[in-house]
């Protein structure tokens, strides 16, 4: 074993570098997505999700070979788990692509946050985890913040065909939120047996190896400023997954969690900088609603999780 920094091991907690590793995935994801954004008039999402994905590899792999994890860090126990996650979470990845193409950044940003709210539904549903009337309320809550988001555009359903394909982009963004939330599901599952290193690397492969069959539905040639977008989009996202990766290991989820709505402000500020969308009320509105119904959700976790301890220590006997 090498010697090292004690503050880098994983056990060590440094709240503001997990902090500063989760502002920094969440910058990433949120450059890569408008990276996605400008190429999507041409190129299809399910190309988009073959260069996120298979250039994410490599920078995966680099990250494994330094932490001297290359060996031990991809061993499965499930491979079944690894495809169903896969599965899931490329199908979240292709609906979110497809929504960039149709909607704008802030938007698309926004209807995301749908996803954590879904998850507290689905762990009730799937994996018998209790919830009380009080998450069940911040969930509806959010879910209203939601409506408020989607509600102008599922009016436009009957409108030109730059509103309804605006529409459609809200309803699959909602699908892809779904998706997301079922990925976690999954990997709250596969955490009990799987390293976070297997499943980060194997979403990569399976996604990868599932955009390959979108191929008969129309892969085009992408242009060079398109083939280097959607490079640099692969090469974020992996370096992405690592800093969000990294950032658990300094600082509690509950610390660092609240963090990921600070993509609405990089969204807006690129939105607007890059691709000229100026955010409506209704979006600004919903966003509102729906980051303090998700922050409401983390602490109450967070409350949970600090019960659960205390009631594990008193009935573990000492000795």
């Amino acid at each position: 074993m090498t010697a090292g920094n004690a503050d880098d091991e994983p056990g060590a907690v440094r709240p503001l570098k997990g902090i500063a590793l989760k502002l920094g995935a969440v910058l990433l994801f949120v450059v890569m997505a408008s990276l996605i954004k400008a190429s999507a008039d041409h190129v299809p999402p399910g190309e988009a999700v073959f260069f996120r994905s298979f250039f994410a590899i490599p920078v995966i792999l680099i990250w494994l070979a330094v932490r001297r994890d290359l060996r031990t860090g991809l061993k499965v126990t499930s491979p079944m788990g690894h495809f169903w996650r896969g599965f899931v979470g490329t199908s979240a990845m292709g609906l979110s692509f497809a929504g960039l193409g149709l909607l704008p950044l802030p938007e698309v940003t926004a209807l995301g946050y749908a996803a954590p709210l879904l998850v507290v539904v689905f762990a009730a549903m799937f994996l018998d985890e209790k919830v009380g009337v009080f998450r069940l309320g911040a969930v509806a809550l959010g879910m209203v913040g939601v409506v408020i988001v989607l509600l102008p555009r599922l009016t436009m359903l009957d409108g030109p065909t730059v509103q309804t394909a605006e529409a459609v982009g809200a309803v699959v963004v909602l699908g892809g939120a779904t998706c997301a939330a079922l990925a976690q599901i999954y990997i709250r599952k596969m955490v009990r047996t799987e390293q976070t290193s297997a499943i980060v690397f194997y979403f990569s492969l399976t996604a990868t190896l599932l955009s390959l069959l979108t191929v008969p539905f129309g892969w085009v040639v992408p242009a060079p400023r398109e083939a280097v977008m959607l490079i640099m989009a692969g090469l974020l996202g992996g370096l992405g997954q690592i800093l969000m990766t990294s950032s658990y290991r300094f600082a509690d989820a509950s610390v660092i969690a609240p963090f990921d709505y600070a993509s609405m402000l990089f969204a807006l500020v690129i939105g607007y900088v890059v691709f000229d969308e100026v955010p409506t009320s209704n979006m600004l509105l919903g966003a509102a609603v729906i980051i303090v119904a998700g922050i409401v959700i983390i602490l109450r976790e967070h409350r949970l999780g600090l019960q659960r301890g205390r009631t594990r220590r008193v009935k573990t006997p000492h000795g």
